[in-house]
């Protein structure tokens, strides 16, 4: 039976859900409350760039449009760390052939955007979601520019509104619904290393950069046309944090300081310092995550989480092709379905949030430490000779479908392992070992 679908939102959630329903023959339409993203340049400052992964390309494959994204894709099988002096250690993230991918936000959403419009639904902009009914499939929005108002009815409203999401908020007036967010200290700043003068990469290009400080990180993925978007993570507050550097020549001290390599590749580094808007970071969760048989919430709106470890985007589209799944299997029960999709999807949002937060000490504190890197070649040497005894944290989250919760949960059964392993004396000279390899079997 066809459906009505009015979808919240015409970010990467809401316009990848819209290529989900309109695949199974429902009618749908979008209501954003920004402008039209296609009318406007699209620059850097607010949007960290994205790194797609497996179960984000296993979302956009079950609906066919693979060979669209993968023309605005770039592979990056490692990190590349900078260390204090510029010197440079490589680290893949898994075997030599597998890869996360860096994606531009901008271009990644206008392309979704696209294929939804090509594919029948119809995007509204300037429309701010005011109320939705907790009793019936009811929604209700104001035009920012004309201030005309609109109610309408559907079979189902779909909430993939952000972080903020206007649907949430409103059910949240339900009885037990439960909510929580938490700031953590540090919040980021986008920068852009701009390309060479003939449109090439001043640094690696197939790979994640990573200028690790302890308190302070800097990430660099790269772009199409030769430059990288760039994310400085510091605290809001302390030496040297956001509130702090409030100078040119502070800023220029404590980037020659701190991140000696990177201020040599960006010649207006003070200038996108005080430009470019400082943002904060937080982790909102809730329950549930439908109301009924008539309204359920997709990616940020139901989980939105830190970017630690660039899994935002793929969580979300995870949540639409998991919807998808389940309303092909219940789609004469509706309730059922989203009840399911609540009960399935909470504990991996909570898994997925877990994973951002511990990654963030990883990133910025162990990716330049010895023991660290050593610990990670025992792990990839164990994991490819018992493959099915062993899977790296990294690679199911990034490599595999396993959910976020059960990665999680093995994740820190094996940190404990590798704990027992790495307190073993002399390591760093026997680690290669098969005694090392039959320990880590007995123990797994």
């Amino acid at each position: 039976m066809k459906k009505d679908i009015v979808i919240v939102g015409a970010g990467l959630a809401g316009s990848l859900c819209a290529l989900y329903m309109l695949k199974r023959g429902y009618s749908v339409v979008i209501y954003e409350r920004r402008s039209d993203m296609r009318d406007t340049v699209v620059i850097a400052g607010r949007s960290i760039n994205l790194a797609l992964s497996e179960r984000g390309w296993t979302a956009i494959r079950k609906v066919g449009i693979e060979h669209y994204v993968e023309k605005i894709a770039i592979p990056m099988p490692k990190r590349v760390m900078h260390d204090l002096e510029g010197n440079l250690t490589d680290q893949y993230y898994g075997n030599k052939d597998q890869a996360i991918y860096s994606v531009p936000r901008g271009e990644l959403n206008i392309l979704l955007m696209n294929l939804a419009e090509e594919g029948g639904a119809k995007i509204f902009f300037n429309y701010q979601c005011t109320d939705v009914s907790t009793s019936t499939s009811s929604l209700f929005f104001n035009n920012t520019i004309t201030k005309k108002k609109i109610e309408l009815n559907c079979d189902l409203i779909v909430g993939a509104d952000g972080a903020f999401s206007a649907i949430r908020n409103k059910m949240m007036k339900q009885d037990r619904f439960q909510y929580s967010q938490h700031y953590i200290e540090h919040g980021y700043k986008e920068l852009l290393i701009p390309a060479n003068a003939d449109g090439t990469h001043k640094i690696e290009k197939n790979a994640l950069h990573i200028w690790p400080r302890g308190n302070f990180m800097l990430i660099a993925l790269p772009n199409l046309n030769g430059s990288y978007t760039c994310t400085l993570f510091s605290p809001f507050e302390g030496k040297d944090s956001f509130a702090e550097l409030t100078k040119s020549s502070d800023v220029l001290r404590f980037f020659n300081t701190v991140f000696k390599d990177f201020a040599s590749l960006v010649p207006d580094l003070v200038d996108q310092f005080f430009n470019n808007p400082t943002s904060s970071l937080g982790v909102f969760k809730c329950f549930p995550w439908h109301i009924k048989d008539y309204c359920v919430l997709i990616g940020d709106s139901a989980h939105a989480t830190v970017p630690f470890y660039g899994q935002g985007m793929n969580a979300s589209f995870e949540d639409c092709r998991v919807l998808d799944e389940l309303i092909g299997e219940y789609e004469n029960d509706m309730f059922e379905g989203l009840s399911e999709y609540s009960k399935i999807r909470k504990p991996n949002g909570d898994g997925v949030q877990d994973l951002s937060l511990h990654n963030f000490i990883v990133m910025r504190d162990k990716t330049a430490d010895p023991n660290f890197l050593l610990q990670k070649k025992i792990e990839q040497k164990f994991a490819q000779a018992y493959p099915e005894k062993w899977i790296p944290l990294y690679s199911m989250v990034s490599f595999s479908n396993i959910s976020y919760s059960d990665a999680w949960k093995i994740g820190m059964k094996q940190e404990k392992l590798m704990s027992q392993i790495m307190s073993i004396p002399n390591i760093s000279e026997i680690w290669k070992n098969e005694e090392i390899m039959q320990k880590m079997l007995k123990l797994s």
